[in-house]
């Protein structure tokens, strides 16, 4: 028989039992609950980015290396070019023309053209001196350079005392001085009768001062050769010698003559 103090304590005893198994059961399962807790897997945490640090540029020093150069001696080759033997031709000096010259024997007329047709030009007087640059045909009147003037003229070669061969130079045509105060000739007109031509044309009005008449320059045939000739007439008529029968036809040329110089001249109508 259990008396009542064991009954009592043995409930006491059993009670508190109890009470610490359970005790133990819940921190077990606790415990386990704690564990499971901390074995589940968690997601990842999402990652953050944070903006990145911009770089600062930072100059840099840069080491710059100096390069001073040292001259030195520099070798040129120099090339030198022998020249090739060359035969040179010798020189040969053509001399200079020596126009024969002259001396004036007395007072003469020094003219435009070579006769006592043409105007007047300039005087030459005794013991001047000439250079006989050209000539006629025949070498009787010369185209020449007085000392005393600045421009060429004829000359009669039997005026001068000649020292030098005229021959030598060249024959020279007739220039002469170009007038435009009067109009050249009209009408002019040649009739032949046998051996003679006879021209005619309508005279020029010019005033007394001026008027020095007309010339006529003319190519004859004579004695079966052609014939260069020049009168001067004052009046509007002239009749000359003219032949037939040599190879080459007569012509003439008709000028109107004032003081100053020549129309343009007018062909004549050789018959």
């Amino acid at each position: 028989m259990i008396s009542g103090n064991c009954f009592h304590n043995c409930k006491t005893t059993s009670s508190r039992k109890y009470n610490g198994w359970f005790a133990t059961l819940f921190l077990i399962f606790g415990i386990s609950g704690v564990l499971q807790s901390c074995n589940t897997i968690l997601p990842p945490p999402t990652p953050t980015y944070l903006p990145a640090k911009t770089p600062t540029k930072t100059s840099t020093p840069t080491l710059t290396s100096t390069i001073t150069l040292t001259p030195t001696n520099t070798i040129t080759s120099t090339v030198t070019i022998t020249p090739s033997i060359t035969n040179t031709p010798s020189i040969t000096l053509t001399p200079t023309f020596d126009f024969p010259d002259g001396v004036v024997l007395q007072q003469a007329n020094c003219r435009y053209g070579p006769a006592t047709a043409y105007l007047f030009a300039a005087g030459l007087y005794a013991g001047d001196k000439v250079e006989i640059w050209g000539r006629n045909t025949s070498g009787t009147w010369l185209w020449v350079q007085p000392e005393t003037i600045k421009y060429q003229c004829w000359v009669a070669a039997s005026m001068l005392d000649i020292q030098g061969d005229v021959f030598t130079v060249w024959v020279k045509s007739v220039k002469l001085p170009h007038s435009t105060l009067y109009g050249p000739v009209q009408l002019v007109y040649a009739k032949r009768s046998g051996n003679e031509v006879t021209i005619t044309w309508e005279p020029v009005r010019m005033t007394e001062d001026d008027d020095r008449g007309y010339l006529i320059e003319a190519n004859l045939c004579q004695n079966g050769v052609l014939t260069w000739q020049a009168v001067q007439t004052n009046i509007p008529t002239y009749t000359f010698t003219d032949e037939i029968g040599c190879n080459t036809p007569s012509s003439a040329l008709l000028y109107v003559v004032e003081k100053h110089g020549y129309t343009d001249p007018v062909q004549v109508p050789w018959p």
